[in-house]
């Protein structure tokens, strides 16, 4: 049986490609609404409350429910859970996009949510068992790291464009086309290798713990934002989410098919990877947010002139993926390239906390090219190593936890840090009333509280750093070494039991 894990599949560079254009239709879907959102909200009239609720309702469905169509990919078939996951996101598409009330618009976005939450995790773990040569390995997550990183900066130009240009329901039908190019070239290309199916039951009561824990988890983060820290509200979703997600590992150790077999997280390098990477999005998605907002309202950029900017981190990551990362992964352990590729971005945040109110673009493309360098670097070990030596039945559920760290730190960063820059603001207001005219007043108390928040991303990045450098120790010659044998029969190591 360990014959046909091992065998290469021929058409394995092909099935990338339309794996890489499902894997970029779902990041994508991240920020593309974002920038489309203003022209949604005049078009159905719906409230500032509402507004949030399309981000959300997307982030909660997707976050909340990734473990469940991971291990759904696992039992069901990665290849039909691929090809599900394509046609329902492109009918929730479809649907967003010809929405008639807020109702509409938010449920579809539930929707894209549910059938990408079987999508992510199923592509990931296609090509976690398609690719098994390390150096070909290698590459393959390269373009997928670069397709992962780079596509929520894709998603702003694409909706500037689409939105200024044509219409906001041009960023739900987009879609569409995306996923029948997918569909058509999963149906002729894609074979999943033989014995990499897990024949256990469904754990159900691990997917009804982990779901709600996880969506109590994002949701309190959501409130934060909205009603403070300390409101009762936040406080007890995010007690629910403790008692859930504690709840869930009890579940998880004593079952005997398990929803997520505690070694995939327990493994020091599937784990940290899995920690750093989650603090790293969390960093990451306050920069795309501030400088969103920084360069479209404070320096008056139009929104396809805000998706240009971000070009030479696109730019950044793609060279740091397919250049750096795919190319040392095999020489240099893991901590190698991720370590360095985390302190690399810190430095690009570091030097975008400097915006002033005039600041010029030369100030800002520095801090970007470092970004888009140093994410890129560290993201594709990050991926290979979360799916690294997993055994084949249990890939779908660990690609879905890659999934799962970048989904909650995104949702926590976007909580998070929006709290921050709001409360600096308003701090530099009240310090600074009277002393500056009101007009400038407003501005300069906003762009300090985007500085502040990227300080803040500065040091999650650090953070993420030295828990790279400190927890792994996989990758390098040992990819090498284990891509002849790191399917099942390969001995687990574990940091804990």
């Amino acid at each position: 049986m360990s014959e046909t894990v091992h065998q290469a599949d021929p058409r394995r560079w092909k099935a990338l490609a339309f794996i890489g254009l499902a894997q970029l239709m779902v990041v994508l879907d991240a920020t593309i609404v974002n920038i489309a959102l203003p022209s949604a909200q005049r078009s159905l009239g719906f409230s500032d409350t509402n507004r949030q609720w399309v981000i959300t309702a997307y982030a909660l469905a997707f976050g909340g429910l990734l473990l469940f169509g991971g291990r759904i990919a696992d039992l069901w078939g990665r290849r039909r859970t691929f090809i599900t996951g394509l046609i329902g996101f492109a009918l929730s598409s479809a649907i967003g996009g010809a929405a008639v009330s807020t109702g509409m618009l938010i449920g579809a976005r539930a929707m894209q949510g549910i059938f990408g939450a079987l999508l992510a995790p199923a592509a990931l773990s296609l090509l976690s068992v398609m690719f098994s040569d390390a150096h070909e390995r290698a590459k393959a997550f390269g373009i997928y790291g670069a397709i992962a990183g780079g596509g929520g900066a894709v998603g702003l130009i694409l909706g500037g464009v689409l939105t200024e240009y044509l219409n906001w329901r041009w960023t739900f039908y987009i879609n569409v086309p995306f996923a029948v190019i997918a569909v058509t070239g999963a149906i002729l290309v894609i074979r999943e290798p033989g014995g990499a199916r897990n024949r256990n039951k469904l754990d159900i009561p691990g997917v009804l713990l982990v779901s709600t824990g996880l969506v109590s988890l994002v949701y309190g983060f959501t409130k934060a934002s909205e009603d403070g820290w300390t409101s009762g509200v936040t406080l007890g979703l995010f007690a629910a989410a403790v008692v859930l997600l504690a709840a869930f590992t009890l579940v998880e150790s004593r079952t005997k098919a398990p929803l997520l077999p505690l070694r995939v997280v327990l493994d020091r390098n599937r784990g940290g990877a899995y920690l750093s990477l989650g603090l790293a999005v969390i960093g990451m998605f306050g920069l795309f947010l501030f400088l969103t907002y920084y360069l479209q309202n404070v320096l008056g950029y139009s929104p396809v002139m805000t998706g240009v900017a971000f070009l030479p981190m696109v730019a950044g990551m793609i060279t740091g993926s397919t250049q750096i990362g795919a190319r040392l992964m095999n020489r240099l352990p893991a901590r190698a390239l991720m370590g360095p590729g985390f302190l690399v971005a810190s430095v690009g945040m570091l030097i975008l906390t400097q915006i002033k109110i005039d600041s010029s673009y030369w100030l800002i493309l520095p801090g970007l090219i470092l970004m888009g360098l140093g994410m890129g670097t560290a993201f594709m070990p990050a991926m290979s190593l979360a799916t690294f030596r997993v055994r084949p039945q249990d890939a779908g559920v660990a690609s879905a936890m890659v999934n799962t760290s970048q989904q909650v730190g995104g949702a926590i960063g976007t909580a998070l840090l929006s709290t921050i820059a709001t409360s600096a603001g308003t701090s530099f207001v009240k310090s600074h009333v009277g002393k500056l005219p009101p007009r400038l007043l407003g501005a300069e108390a906003q762009v300090h509280g985007f500085a502040t928040a990227i300080t803040w991303s500065f040091a999650i990045l650090l953070v993420a750093a030295a828990i790279a450098v400190t927890l792994l120790n996989g990758g390098g010659k040992s990819n090498l070494a284990a891509a002849s044998g790191e399917h099942e029969d390969a001995p687990i190591p574990v940091m804990a039991h």
